[in-house]
């Protein structure tokens, strides 16, 4: 008689159809990019970008039924996670220093003015304040991660918080594959396209995609921008907690969680960082642990396209949709501005 999976097993097995449909559909993609390369000598389209593509055609075509989605979904969240935190090791204290004090102010008046003219985007479509302050903050910042955090602060109703992830997380997609064409098309060298990707992109992972076509550099430039942009949240939120107690008849905010402001992923990053700046990461473990990001990344990429709901952004309705891309292109803007301001100085 064979004796019955432990329920500990059961539950790893439930993820592996998902998982090897990703890992599928980014090793689709890396032969397609390498295809590419042979015949062109070079990849015009990254294998990054593919995946996301070919998982979003495929999603267009075949609605994942329960036994594909929660591989799925852990591929395109806690595998692209480790990658993030991986990351960190590649990174230096030096990079964020190199950065120099015009780019750590850049950053901040990005994500700040983003922040009021999304909010006064959506309130010139008719969003209510919390709705508005939820698109502004999740474009500004970190997508929905910002949008999980904000929403307790300012008790925003469900729906609200709802509508807002559903859209943002596919005009995500769009910000990714817009990043490194814009890019190309200005001409941006590596460390440009990493700032123009970090500035940008909405979640800290799918900045790996939009940089890795300008290369190692870009990826590592985008990197530090988005994490200073996302170091932006706990700030964002203290003042809003602040702003909302201060109003007649408040009963106080919610606080949002450690976890919310600094996943655990981003002080994995800069604990891995600070290791790599002290020379406590032997060089000889560098190249195996980009090869495992670059791995993970593309099969996170896969599931990030297997994942994408076009329902959704129906679903968002005419006003949210409306004020989260013309957010998207507020930031694109200012992004652009800055960067063309840096390079005077």
């Amino acid at each position: 008689m064979r004796p019955e999976p432990s329920r500990a097993s059961a539950g790893v097995l439930r993820f592996l159809p998902g998982i090897a449909l990703s890992a599928l559909v980014g090793g689709a993609a890396w032969t397609v990019a390498r295809a590419e390369a042979t015949l062109f000598g070079q990849a015009w389209i990254e294998g990054l970008v593919l995946a996301i593509l070919i998982g979003a055609a495929l999603r267009l075509v075949w609605t994942p039924s329960d036994v594909w989605l929660p591989g799925i979904r852990f591929s395109a969240r806690t595998l692209l996670e480790i990658a993030v935190a991986l990351l960190g090791a590649t990174v230096s204290g030096a990079a964020v220093v190199a950065l120099g004090p015009w780019m750590l102010l850049a950053i901040v008046a990005v994500v700040v003015l983003a922040i009021v003219g999304g909010f006064a985007l959506g309130r010139a479509f008719g969003l209510p304040p919390a709705m508005a302050l939820l698109v502004a903050c999740g474009n500004a910042i970190c997508g929905n991660s910002a949008i999980a955090a904000i929403a307790p602060v300012i008790d925003a109703d469900g729906d609200d918080v709802a509508a807002a992830i559903g859209f943002t997380a596919v005009l995500g997609i769009a910000v990714v594959l817009l990043v490194p064409a814009v890019a190309a098309l200005l001409g941006f060298d590596a460390v440009k396209t990493g700032a123009l990707a970090g500035l940008t992109v909405y979640a800290v992972p799918q900045v790996l995609a939009a940089a890795a076509p300008a290369g190692a550099l870009a990826i590592q430039t985008g990197a530090v921008v988005k994490l200073v942009r996302v170091l932006m949240l706990g700030p964002v939120c203290l003042v809003l907690a602040l702003m909302k107690s201060n109003r007649p008849g408040a009963t106080g905010p919610k606080r949002p969680s450690l976890h919310q402001m600094a996943p655990w992923f981003i002080l994995v990053f800069l604990a891995l960082m600070g290791l790599r700046s002290l020379g406590a990461i032997p060089e000889v473990l560098l190249p195996p642990i980009g090869t495992t990001v670059t791995v993970l990344t593309l099969i996170a990429m896969a599931a990030l396209g297997l994942g994408v709901d076009p329902r959704a952004v129906m679903k968002a309705g005419p006003r949210v949709a409306a004020t989260a891309a013309l957010s998207a292109l507020m930031i694109g803007v200012l992004a652009l501005g800055a960067i063309a301001v840096l390079a005077t100085l």
